[in-house]
Parts: structure tokens; sequence; C-alpha cells
């Protein structure tokens, strides 16, 4: 590949690799114009292009089948800040965490919690995706106003712009996001911001079955509290490990019982197994859980709900939430751990576990907790899988997080599960190498997908855009 005004160019390296691939070049661009530079001679010499930023979501999506040229964003890095407008516009290759630090000093936030450590602006709207606190802003897409990106051709390409209320042209930028860069690379992103909330409270609340969290959640609806977000954990329900006796033999696991009945032989709500207990401060007895591991370590369902506001308003706001959980106790009797508030939100909130397979799924929200319920049991009891299921009531957007090493066909029974049930879908985020080999469908069906082809033909009608990366032909 020829040299290009602007970018520095190297050839790639097994640091570079996309999946199994290796680029044959690394081309590192200065500004917009540089890219498009080097976009226009990648379609000259016919290679196929895949984008980075700081590399957290290189495995994410689909298995890429070619990578002729890596273009590293990290030179696309510098952030505009119109705090009088409360919009900001920053470069591809700004890592998240400066653009978090500079509308922090000027008390704004972009309303979006990151599911990865280390990403870039471009790489989170890439691949779109978003933590809990999207019930009063909207998700990450409600948030970009404009965007400019290049296209495969080389043309640089501008939607939106930095007015909030900008209503010029098509709204492409939503196409982009979640896109994972087959439609283009993107160059940068504008956002529209918010005040920082003067306070914050978290109250969790241990759950003891499915009826128990439902109840809790209608309850919630019924009040005139504004949650930023109600975010829900649930394990996989793994047998114990066998007992000793004495003389240390093992002893016969004890499966969990079947549900009980009552006199007229209904079935009575399982009880899972209690959350972890708490000393005399409220911190948990058990080591420390903290950060992108906690989902596999906490033992027991969770119900979170965020506040945010002022500090006297959120004082009246989580008496009435602690008022619902007193008040909507499990129906079997049973007395769950208290709950408890607290001022921060959590080390590692909103992000998903580093390593292992994450699927998304996607429920009607009255159904959040029955089909966190249900996908647990499949991948606990069915396959004996270590797996968690967090996220959205309010929504219905859940994550399934397995453990690293967990088997293909835990994976895929899971998969399997919520794809058989009316208007739930599923896909995998991120796949270990593993599971594709396996031969998993990370898309399932699709609907709409002739229309995504016909996108996805007029703006990279080479197909030479992170190939693979997306559904079969989208």
């Amino acid at each position: 590949m020829p040299d290009v005004a602007g970018c520095a160019l190297r050839r790639g390296a097994s640091d570079d690799a996309v999946g199994a691939i290796v680029p044959d070049h690394v081309a590192r661009p200065d500004d917009t114009g540089a890219l498009g530079r080097v976009m226009a001679a990648a379609e000259r010499h016919g290679l196929t292009v895949v984008a980075r930023g700081n590399g957290t979501a290189m495995d994410w999506g689909g298995v890429p089948r070619g990578a002729s040229l890596l273009v590293d964003t990290a030179g696309l890095s510098w952030i505009d800040h119109i705090a009088g407008d409360l919009v900001v516009e920053a470069g591809a290759g700004t890592p998240v965490a400066d653009l978090f630090a500079v509308l922090e000093t000027a008390g704004q936030r972009l309303s979006v919690d990151p599911v990865r450590e280390g990403g870039t602006v471009g790489g989170m709207v890439a691949t779109g995706v978003c933590g809990p606190r999207r019930l009063l802003t909207g998700a990450l897409r409600d948030l970009v106003i404009g965007m400019t990106v290049v296209r495969a051709d080389g043309v640089v390409a501008r939607s939106g712009g930095r007015v909030v209320k900008n209503v010029a042209g098509y709204d492409l930028a939503k196409l982009h996001t979640g896109g994972f860069g087959t439609l283009g690379v993107i160059a940068s992103v504008a956002f529209r911001l918010h005040p920082l909330p003067p306070a914050v409270r978290v109250v969790t609340a241990p759950l003891a079955s499915r009826e128990h969290a439902e109840r809790i959640t209608a309850a919630l609806r019924a009040t005139t509290v504004v949650p930023a977000a109600v975010e829900l954990h649930w394990p996989s329900r793994l047998p114990p490990p066998p007992s000793t006796d004495a003389s240390g033999a093992a002893q016969p696991s004890r499966l969990p019982p079947p549900p009980s009945t009552d006199a007229s032989g209904a079935a009575q709500p399982t009880r899972l197994p209690p959350p972890p207990s708490t000393d005399a401060s409220g911190t948990p007895s058990t080591p420390s859980t903290a950060g992108t591991d906690r989902p596999h370590d906490v033992r027991g369902p969770l119900l979170q709900v965020v506040l945010e506001g002022t500090p006297e308003g959120l004082d009246a706001r989580t008496a009435t939430v602690l008022a619902v959980l007193s008040g909507t106790g499990p129906r079997d009797g049973s007395v769950p751990d208290a709950p408890r508030v607290d001022r921060d939100l959590p080390t590692g909130w909103g992000l998903l576990p580093a390593g292992g397979t994450v699927a998304r799924v996607t429920v009607p929200p009255a159904e959040s907790v029955a089909a966190a319920e249900a996908l647990g049991a499949v991948a606990g009891t069915v396959h004996g899988a270590d797996a968690r299921i967090s996220g959205s009531v309010p929504r219905g957007a859940l994550f399934a997080a397995f453990a690293p090493g967990t088997p293909a066909d835990a994976v895929a029974g899971v998969l399997a599960e919520a794809r058989s049930r009316p208007g739930w879908s599923a896909t995998l985020l991120r796949a270990e190498p593993h599971v594709h080999a396996a031969g998993v469908d990370p898309w399932g069906e699709i609907p709409g997908l002739p229309l995504m082809r016909a996108v996805r033909d007029a703006f990279d009608p080479g197909r030479r855009l992170a190939p693979g990366r997306f559904a079969d032909g989208a």
C-alpha cells in the first residue's frame, strides 16, 4: 500500500490480529482528511478494512473473514465541548474515560454507562451497547445528534450536527450506531449532554424468587418514583458441591427440591439460594466481588434501583422504594435480607465481564424477570454452566454473561431457549473462539435482513468493511 499524507503506515504484527487474522497493513490517520485518503487508497487496492480504537471490542460480533488493512483511530483523539449548549463532539479515538473527565469538570455528563473499560468513543458507538441508566435519557443511540463517517470509497459524510434540535437530512448516525464498522469508519461523534445529578442513591434488594421480584417491580411501577435504572442480577442455579462426612468421603449431592404445593395442589415459588450475608455496617461478609468478575461471584438474585436528584428529594423517593420492598415480601412467609442503600454507584457498575461469552437478550419488559429465571435455569440446571443474567427490567434489555470456558452447547442452549419464545431475541455480542468454532449461530433469525443487505450494498458495495463482523451480508 502506498504512503498516504497525514497517515502513519506500518506492517501488521501479531498484536494487531483481528481474530486469527494478522492484517497486512496498519494505518494511523492524524485527522478526518487523512482517514478519507487512506480509505480511498484501500478501495483502489481492493483491501478489506477493519477499524480499531483501543482494541477492547475486537472480539465482538462475528468472526472476521478479512482484514488486509487495520485502521487505528488513536490519532483521532480530540474533544470540543460546548458547555453552554450541553453538547460535545469528540474524535473516534478519544478514550471514553477522558471524555467523561472533561465533562465532569463542567458539571455535565454523557448519560450512558459504558459496558467495557478502556474503550473509545468510536468503539462505544460502533458496538452500540450501553449499560443500565437509560430510563431517563434513553439509550446511547438516542444521545447521538451528529456523526462524521468516512465511507468505504473514502468520501467523508456528515449527518446531523451540534444542535440538539437538528432535523436536517436523514438520521444516518443511527445506522452506524451498533453497525460494528460495516457501513463506514466513524471519525467523530456529537452527543447531547445532561447536568450531573447532585446526588445518587442505590437501593439493593435481595430477591427470594421470581414471584417476589415481579411483585416488587409491579409495585414500583405503581409509585411516582422515577428511577434512573432498575437493574436485575440473576444467577444460574448450580447444584451445590458434594458435602463430606467426618472422614472426608464425599456424600451424595443434594439437588434443589421440587416446587412445593399448597392444599389445592398449586405449585409454590421455588426459593433461590440466599444472597451474601452482611455485617453490621451492611458490608458483604463474603470476599469482595467488585468489578468485572462480580457477575460470576454474587450468589443470589438482586434488584438494584438507582435514583438521581437533589439530596432532599432523594430522601423521600428512597423511603418510597423501601416502603415498597417492605410491603412486598415473599408470599411463602420467608424473610429475605434487608435492602441496602448506598450513596454511590458500586464499583464496576454497568460493566460486562472482561472475559467469557456474552449474549444480549431482548424480551417484552413484562417478561424480564421470567426471562432471567428461565435462561438462568437452562444455563445452570440443564447445562451446569456458570452464568449470570442481568439487565434493565423496564426495558427488557438483558445480558447473559457466561464464565470463561463455558462449553459451546451451554451457550447454544441458552440462545435456543430465548429464540424459541415469542417476542424474544438473542444475539452473541462476544463469543470465545471455541464457541465460534462449534458453529453456534451468533444472530438467529433477523427480521428485515433483505433490507439490511440493501443498505450494506449502498454503503459498501464491495463488502470490504469488516467482512463477517455482522450478520451474513448485513
